[in-house]
């Protein structure tokens, strides 16, 4: 499967807080959108 660079915009703290929590968690943030992605698409389908 190949991989596309998005841009977002999304608030800042929030962000730095999200980032903070993926290193801790040693997760990767932009795997982290993509399971985001298929919940949301999942669920609506349901």
């Amino acid at each position: 499967m190949s991989s596309k660079n998005i841009t977002l915009r999304v608030n800042e703290e929030l962000y730095e807080e999200y980032r903070n929590y993926c290193k801790k968690k040693g997760f990767v943030i932009s795997r982290q959108f993509e399971i985001m992605m298929e919940k949301q698409m999942e669920e609506d389908t349901k």
